[in-house]
């Protein structure tokens, strides 16, 4: 087994990692050769730092395409909204988007595509309004009914009592999915178990916890707390320590604290969205598509999630340590697409 220290310090990495490939405008290559980008939110979220340096590998597969990926430093759809149109206007190639604000990033979206500049979907899905036609994301509901799974199979079949589910963004489609396929888990193998909210948890760090304090006060006595979005968890399980409490806790990512509160017990299980995954489909897409090669798909690219536990986290624990043992473990994963991508695709509207 790896010592606890090791998450902690992923925490210097991925830092480390923000500034080697995902500063505002950072880009690999020449300016001469076709170019790509990719807009996220939150620079210095964990996801982001996964599907940037998947977007990076994607690309890099292909080769000699330039690449550059840019986003707010916090939760700012307005600043991702300047970006994407400063981006498109450069990485005429194409360009990926994964924000935090569909409905507000829409109208800048339909400009791109009017100046014929493609556009590809990632991570949460984009309105209908933006034009896209290809997504590359989860089942979000799916990955709601697997953490529900890990949650329920350590509860007795007879289990009464309440679970409380919180939502960081409420009204974002693919976290409102999420909440909905833990609820309807719960209803389907624990009919005894009444599931309240989801109530509004907040998106940023502090807000969060403070959010979970309130809830945790109002409900000593629930099952487990569940939260759809990276910072539940790792929250949710700082509170069960502070408190020595037994109720269970799930939550989502790979955020070096949220490794560290399965590791310790303090989490149930962690689902990851694997965003690494993401980031290297739309590399490579727009990539291959900027070299002459195929255009892009129509329609849902679906790309799996991981149920994280301590039976596979000494293996997620090492694919984290670095950029090359990413790099290696997604390495079959990604070949799978790129050998197969139609076997990957679905109908545009049944994204979720």
């Amino acid at each position: 087994m790896r010592t606890a220290g090791l998450v902690l310090g992923l925490l210097g990495l991925l830092a480390g990692t923000t500034v080697a490939t995902t500063g505002c405008g950072s880009a690999v290559g020449s300016a001469a050769l076709p170019h790509v980008g990719f807009v996220v939110k939150r620079t210095g979220g964990s996801f982001a730092q996964e599907m940037t340096s998947g977007f990076h590998e994607g690309v890099g597969r292909v080769g000699a395409v330039s690449a550059t990926v840019t986003g707010p430093s916090g939760h700012d759809g307005h600043r991702e909204v300047e970006l994407f149109r400063e981006l498109s206007r450069t990485a005429k190639s194409g360009v990926a988007v994964a924000t935090s604000e569909p409905a507000l990033i829409a109208p800048s979206i339909g400009e791109a595509l009017r100046d014929r500049v493609a556009v590809v979907g990632v991570d949460m899905r984009l309105t209908a309004s933006s034009g896209v036609e290809l997504h590359i994301g989860n089942d979000n509901y799916e990955l709601g009914e697997k953490l529900a799974d890990e949650l329920t199979r350590r509860l007795p079949s007879d289990a009464a009592g309440t679970v409380v589910l919180g939502n960081a963004t409420p009204g974002l489609t693919g976290f409102d999915d999420r909440a909905d396929g833990v609820r309807g888990r719960f209803a389907e193998k624990l009919p005894g178990v009444r599931v309240l909210g989801p109530f509004d948890t907040q998106r940023d760090d502090e807000a969060n916890l403070d959010a979970w304090r309130r809830l945790v006060a109002a409900n000593p006595d629930a099952l487990a707390f569940v939260g759809t979005g990276d910072c539940d968890g790792f929250n949710l399980a700082a509170i069960k320590t502070e408190k020595s409490a037994r109720w269970l806790v799930g939550g989502f990512g790979v955020d070096p604290r949220t490794l560290q509160a399965v590791r310790d017990g303090a989490m149930v299980a962690s689902v990851s969205p694997e965003h690494y995954l993401k980031g290297a489909v739309a590399g490579w897409l727009l990539a291959r598509q900027a070299r002459g090669g195929a255009r892009l798909p129509e329609g849902w690219v679906l790309t799996p999630g991981l149920a994280i536990t301590t039976a596979n986290l000494d293996e997620v624990l090492h694919r984290q340590e670095s950029e090359q043992a990413r790099k290696e473990w997604f390495r079959p994963r990604i070949d799978a697409f790129v050998e197969d991508p139609a076997s990957w695709l679905r109908p545009l509207e049944q994204a979720r």
